[in-house]
């Protein structure tokens, strides 16, 4: 089996979206001294590689942990969209995404994860892409991008309201190019809020 990680680790440094807390890691026990390891972390939800649940945009929508799990899988389709200053309309007409497809979308924007400009700069999804992404039934949609849009969050809207779950901080995309038939698993913590941390993975057919 051919499995690629897409996530990136969670670590004591994470980087966090401009105006969110900063995560917090405390060890709790010491091998040398209690006999064990243990720590304790405190964090937002929308650290590192995370999935967004309808409930952090739309009122009355579903919880993490309420979302089921049959969402969680499916067949990948990858959107190279390296070279583009947005993700638009065009990109996914070109991807042949079906119901219940997980689009995952590529900007090589990841490289910058840990830079300042992470934040500033990073490409958009546009509307349009979105109305069609929810017309089309995918499933997720899955960036290596910090969010899809920027404040009032139209895109954010558009998607989770149309019951398509967002993926954002994806890494490792681009060992994905040179694949023509994989399938995703994205597993979020069963938790009671509006977003989760997830790992996904790839898995690569014919490989």
């Amino acid at each position: 089996m051919n499995l690629i990680d897409l996530t990136h680790t969670f670590d004591q440094e994470m980087p966090v979206y401009p105006g969110d807390p900063v995560p917090r890691f405390e060890q709790t026990a010491h091998l040398d001294q209690d006999g064990f390891n243990a720590c304790c972390l405190c964090s937002g939800m929308h650290v590192g590689t995370h999935m967004d649940a309808p409930l952090h945009m739309i009122a009355g929508g579903k919880f993490a942990c309420d979302v089921p799990t049959s969402q969680f899988f499916g067949r990948g389709r990858l959107i190279d969209a390296r070279a583009r200053a947005a993700v638009t309309l065009d990109l996914l007409r070109a991807a042949g995404v079906h119901s219940g497809d997980i689009v995952l979308v590529m900007t090589g924007w990841y490289k910058r994860f840990r830079d300042d400009a992470y934040y500033r700069d990073f490409p958009e999804v546009a509307p349009d892409f979105a109305r069609e992404l929810v017309s089309l039934g995918a499933s997720i949609i899955g960036l290596d991008t910090p969010s899809p849009d920027r404040s009032p969050f139209e895109v954010h809207k558009i998607l989770l309201a149309g019951q398509v779950l967002i993926i954002e901080n994806l890494t490792n995309l681009e060992a994905l190019v040179a694949v023509d038939n994989f399938d995703v698993v994205a597993l979020p913590t069963k938790l009671q809020c509006e977003a989760a941390p997830v790992r996904v993975i790839a898995r690569a057919h014919g490989m």
